[in-house]
Order: C-alpha cells, then structure tokens, then sequence
C-alpha cells in the first residue's frame, strides 16, 4: 500500500482489502482479507541490521535511538500516512519477527512444491 497510495487517492486504483490484521487508520472503510477468509495476514517489513559482531553497547545505542525516532509525532504520522505502521521494540523483539516470517513463508514454499529453476 505504501508506494500505491498516492494511486488510492486519486481515484486510479481500486482497494478491495488490506493484508493486515486489523483495518488501516488512513483507509478504515476497507476491511481485511481476513474479514473474508478468516486467519489470513500478511505484511512487508524493514528494519535496521548490523554486522555479526556488532558490540552490544552500539547495538543497544542504536536501538534506543531508532525506537525513540518511530515513536516521534512528526515520524509517526509521516509512516501512518503512507501506511507503514512502525514496529518497535529490543533486537529480540525484531529477531523474533524475522524468524517467524520467515518460518511462514517457508510452510508456503514447503507446501506449495516450488522448486528453484
């Protein structure tokens, strides 16, 4: 939704439902998918990543800095209006978001029988 919504907007596309699991604040007329097929939820994510052996002093700095930054006025309704609903929280908190995605994705590629070319 974020690079369409200028789109939405204008009038040139057509939203029939979000992935997320809950409605959108910029768009809460459009109801989820899972409104429609219950259990259904899906969403693209960012974040900040460091090398391996980043020390844990710089990590947490770091940390503290970007989660001070996502819960700015300012930021947090240039993200909402865009429709990015930032995520925050400790280096474990993200890891766990990653590792969990990517255990999703990965039933749906077992799942699916998709093979590489």
């Amino acid at each position: 939704m974020a690079v369409s919504i200028d789109a939405v907007r204008a009038g040139k596309v057509r939203v029939l439902a979000v992935t997320t699991a809950t409605r959108s604040d910029v768009l809460p007329d459009i109801p989820t998918v899972s409104e429609f097929v219950p259990g259904y939820v899906t969403f693209g994510f960012a974040g900040v990543g460091v090398p391996r052996n980043t020390p844990i002093e710089v990590i947490e700095i770091l940390n503290r800095q970007v989660n001070a930054a996502l819960v700015d006025p300012a930021i947090k309704a240039s993200l909402s209006e865009r429709l990015l609903n930032p995520f925050h929280g400790s280096p474990a908190d993200f890891g766990k978001l990653v590792a969990d995605v990517t255990e999703t994705w990965g039933r749906v590629v077992r799942v699916s029988g998709v093979k590489p070319n």
